[in-house]
């Protein structure tokens, strides 16, 4: 075996490679079923099924070529993990990225050398940036014509370094026990994130004594911070009580740590408005009255203006991304205290100073916070904190998600979204979306009450995943309704996968919002570009109808107002079919309120009357 130099990953998502080391890895003794199978002759191929299993792997997504053979002849010889067969390797990446969104478990995906390898690499930036458990087993050519040229080869390792938490070439058979090890335990902690293992062909078949599979690893140069420092805590914790116009800012990190329950509480003990990011939703029930709505690009004036406006900002799991608030010089003009909680220390002071950095598991750093709290008979000034939600409910008033609800012409799209949120509020219910104004919308008009029921690409923005999220979901909650909101667009780019639905049953419904454009770039053409439409228009559009029923299920054309509510009702009806609802909006609508690029955000476009 070869060592390399082991990198400093106390950073979740450091970009260097690395090759197995046993040096960094001491490995603890074996369950009494390992010590059974120690005495057996494996192929790599085995083993790797066998840490699959081990690592309780129920589902892999993936596509077979030449590389990855004695793998899938691993996996047609076992009957406790079920390979789903997709259309193409970015969908089985996305299809492993939405099943590890809805239930927190890291999402496996296997795919071939070379072709396979770089198609499934918009999946792997995909579930990087928004920081999803994956791990990707990819197939690579055998190790010594690693080089050379060979046929369907790449360098996996260099292609795939920028866009993974961490990533392995496996070059002994006997260490690829340790490095699936390795690689779930990276993968699941800290900040989560994908990471790749590169399987070499003759790793695959060549054979080795089986010694069982770690039960634990530790990793000298990767020891996640969970634990926040209590002082900073504290410190943290008195700037609240103090606060007149206290806020309280949330991401996905919130979800990515189950730390709902913890944030709900801190909020209603506080009596604080609070905000999401597009990632964060559902983190605080979008209808209690605390809840202000998204912020950023496409938020409401009121979440916009109480994250300018406050004096005491507690950031959770949340990055102080560009899409959230703007101009950073415009957002640094007002002086507040900021507080900011994130398991990544490189996503503290990254855009925005702050004050009082608490680097630790946001679920641990949450429950310390409230262990302080109910310690403490100390509360805000109930009179001040009064004042702050009679100012934030001035700014209510305006209601900047107002549309024409009364149009019985055309579609409006925000009408199909706020109809679907009426009908299925009580249920069981997971929304997909892709990537455009269809996303927005559902962000803005869906009110998600739970975590993890929006499914959806944020920091990549990745347009092609809402199908694919959709099946990984629908496997992971087959008893819950799945419902895809997407575009004529986006839809397009992984409409293959329909097949898929039907080969794996999957029935879930899809919801094209279809305005016959490019919808963001148009409204962007419309208001950036003085109308200069160029390439937006969707022209020779399919039948989305007729395709649906090609790939063998439901499709219907909707195209009158009063038509929407009875098309949703006959598709949720149709339980066990996957059903295409196409969907004929208005084509000039356009996502609002918006803040323009370099804007900042309070400088916000209410309506078509701010053009």
């Amino acid at each position: 075996m070869q060592t390399a130099h082991q990198p400093d990953l106390s950073s979740a998502h450091n970009k260097q490679n690395t090759t197995a080391n046993h040096a960094a890895t001491p490995i603890t003794t074996k369950t009494s079923a390992d010590k059974a199978a120690s005495a057996l002759q494996l192929n790599g191929s085995e083993i790797l099924v066998k840490s699959l299993q081990a690592e309780n792997v129920k589902y892999l997504w993936g596509y077979p070529g030449g590389a990855v053979l004695y793998i899938y002849d691993a996996l047609y010889k076992q009957d406790t993990i079920q390979h789903v067969l997709v259309r193409h390797e970015q969908a089985a990446v996305h299809a492993a990225d939405g099943y590890a969104r809805a239930t927190g478990d890291v999402g496996v995906a296997l795919v071939t050398s070379g072709p396979g390898v770089t198609n499934a690499v918009t999946g792997i930036a995909t579930a990087y940036m928004d920081s999803i458990p994956m791990v990707i087993i990819t197939g690579q050519v055998p190790t010594p014509a690693i080089g050379l040229d060979a046929f369907q080869e790449c360098d996996t390792v260099g292609i795939t370094r920028p866009i993974v938490k961490h990533n392995f070439l496996v070059k002994d058979v006997d260490d690829l026990a340790m490095i699936m090890k390795k690689a779930f335990h990276i993968a699941r902690s800290g900040r989560p994130g994908p990471v790749v293992v590169d399987i070499p062909k003759d790793i695959s078949f060549k054979k080795t004594t089986y010694n069982g599979y770690p039960e634990s690893v530790q990793m000298r140069s990767y020891n996640p911070v969970l634990k926040g420092h209590g002082g900073q805590i504290r410190k943290a914790l008195q700037l609240l009580l103090n606060a007149k116009r206290p806020y309280i800012y949330t991401g996905g990190g919130v979800l990515m740590s189950e730390a709902s329950h913890e944030l709900r509480t801190l909020v209603d003990l506080l009596g604080a408005p609070c905000t999401s990011t597009l990632m964060g939703l559902g983190a605080y029930p979008s209808t209690d009255s605390k809840f202000l709505g998204m912020l950023g690009m496409h938020g409401t004036i009121e979440a916009n203006n109480a994250m300018q406006n406050c004096d005491v900002l507690l950031a959770v799991g949340a990055r102080f991304d560009d899409r959230v608030i703007g101009n950073p010089k415009h957002f640094a003009q007002n002086e507040r205290k900021i507080i900011h909680i994130d398991i990544d220390p490189s996503s503290i002071s990254k855009r925005v100073k702050v004050d009082i950095p608490i680097v630790g598991d946001v679920k641990d750093v949450l429950n310390e916070m409230l262990f302080m709290l109910k310690e403490n008979p100390a509360r805000p000034d109930p009179h001040a904190l009064s004042q702050w939600w009679n100012t934030v409910n001035e700014w209510r008033k305006r209601d900047c998600l107002n549309y024409d609800r009364n149009n019985s012409v055309v579609i409006k799209p925000q009408f199909v979204v706020e109809t679907l949120w009426n009908m299925t509020k009580d249920d069981d219910v997971y929304v997909t979306s892709d990537v455009g104004q269809h996303q927005m919308w559902a962000a803005q008009y869906f009110k998600f009450n739970e975590p993890r029921r929006w499914i959806n690409s944020g920091g990549l923005g990745t347009m092609g995943v809402g199908i694919p999220y959709a099946m990984g979901v629908k496997l992971a909650k087959p008893s819950s309704e799945v419902f895809c909101i997407t575009g004529e667009g986006s839809v397009q780019m992984c409409i293959q996968e329909l097949s898929t639905c039907k080969q794996y049953n999957t029935p879930i419904i899809i919801m094209a919002l279809n305005n016959r454009y490019l919808g963001m770039v148009r409204q962007w053409q419309e208001i950036e570009y003085s109308g200069r439409y160029s390439h937006s228009y969707m022209d020779a559009l399919p039948d989305f109808v007729k395709l649906a029923e090609a790939y063998g299920h439901v499709g219907m054309l909707i195209e009158r107002p009063q038509d929407v509510e009875g098309a949703l009702r006959e598709a949720r009806r149709l339980k066990d079919r996957t059903v295409f609802l196409d969907f004929r909006t208005d084509q000039t609508e356009n996502v609002f309120p918006m803040v323009q690029a370099g804007k900042g955000i309070t400088e916000m476009l209410l309506g078509s009357e701010d053009l």
